[in-house]
């Protein structure tokens, strides 16, 4: 798959034209799932469910019955696995023609979990329509995409530092790494806040999460999702050049305000 354009030309779809997925198709995209990794070694139980079938529904969904939901053990990084390896899934279904948009609280989620059998100790982070989409969005689509301002993002240096958060990182000096970070800032996150900031430190990039309040729920961090997604769009990125970079956890010794939390590294030599 070519990464970078498929992340430059997605958007998360709402509206769907009614045609139903190929079961080929379908089984296609749920094997794919199924061999998802991520750097936390973390595994993710995935079903293809639909209204008629398993009774399940988003109310901002238009024009699908169809839906990937996975369920996972409720451990430590299980929301930045789980964002890992669900764009990787979403990414994989772009590349077949297949719309997609993350969902959370737009879900009947009681339907979803008796439809997966959640356990007690597991979780349903998301779940994602499968479809084809519509030549025009709905109006509450416009709508929903306006409110969160879905087409834009933060500018590079607002994100990306130099060494420390006292220096921002101009795209010109970022090397090798610039497009991979570009596909970081690219990256979909809840109402497109964007929680994802890195700072470059010779060949470590250093990964960090600017909380936002209202995403912490009982401990579970619905923006370590969004992290997931960012660090994947960087891994995958920067692949593209050829390299093997390493995701690790060896947070280093540079000061961060209060709202900053350290996520993981990616080793890029």
């Amino acid at each position: 798959m070519n990464y970078s354009e498929l992340i430059q030309n997605r958007r998360s779809v709402r509206t769907f034209d009614g045609r139903s997925i190929e079961a080929d198709v379908l089984r296609d995209i749920l094997g794919y799932a199924q061999k998802a990794d991520n750097p936390y070694g973390q595994n993710i139980e995935w079903k293809i469910l639909s209204a008629k079938n398993d009774g399940v529904s988003s109310a901002v969904i238009v024009g699908t019955d169809t839906f990937i939901a996975g369920k996972m053990k409720r451990t430590k990084h299980a929301e930045e696995a789980f964002g890992y390896s669900f764009e990787k899934v979403v990414l994989y279904a772009q590349s077949l023609g297949i719309g997609t948009t993350w969902i959370a609280g737009t879900m009947t989620r009681p339907a979803f979990e008796k439809a997966v059998q959640l356990g007690g100790d597991e979780v349903l982070p998301c779940v994602s329509p499968l479809g084809y989409a519509a030549k025009k969005m709905s109006v509450r689509e416009t709508m929903m995409r306006a409110g969160i301002k879905a087409d834009t993002r933060l500018g590079f240096s607002e994100l990306f530092f130099d060494g420390s958060f006292a220096k921002p990182l101009a795209p010109e000096k970022a090397g090798e790494i610039k497009q991979a970070l570009e596909l970081v800032r690219l990256s979909p996150s809840a109402v497109n806040k964007q929680p994802w900031r890195a700072v470059i430190d010779g060949e470590r990039v250093h990964f960090y999460e600017k909380h936002s309040k209202g995403y912490v729920t009982d401990g579970w961090d619905t923006q370590k999702i969004d992290m997931g997604i960012a660090l994947y769009h960087f891994v995958c990125g920067f692949e593209e050049t050829g390299k093997k970079p390493a995701v690790i956890l060896a947070e280093p010794d540079i000061p961060h305000e209060d709202d900053m939390e350290y996520i993981a590294t990616v080793a890029v030599n």
